[in-house]
């Protein structure tokens, strides 16, 4: 059976480093959307906190102090 032409070592090299930077474009792509995507999980647990703060009727300054009021209480136990 008749093979192709051997393709020398620059060739090589040159073909593997076009995979290699195939690859990393595809990476940054993909931790692009990743990104994305977390935004957009962390946009949505927001907008869910919004809606019970304003069911609860209370300000952004009271939820911070009722928040920084438990996590006090709950260090006290810690020694």
């Amino acid at each position: 059976m008749a093979r192709g032409v051997k393709k020398s070592l620059e060739e090589k090299i040159a073909d593997k480093q076009e995979v290699i930077e195939a690859l990393e474009r595809r990476v940054q792509k993909e931790k692009e959307e990743l990104q994305g995507l977390m935004d957009e999980q962390r946009m949505m647990k927001l907008e869910s906190l919004e809606e019970i703060i304003e069911s609860a009727n209370l300000s952004l300054e009271e939820v911070s102090k009722i928040l920084q009021d438990h996590a006090d209480r709950s260090g006290e136990g810690v020694a």
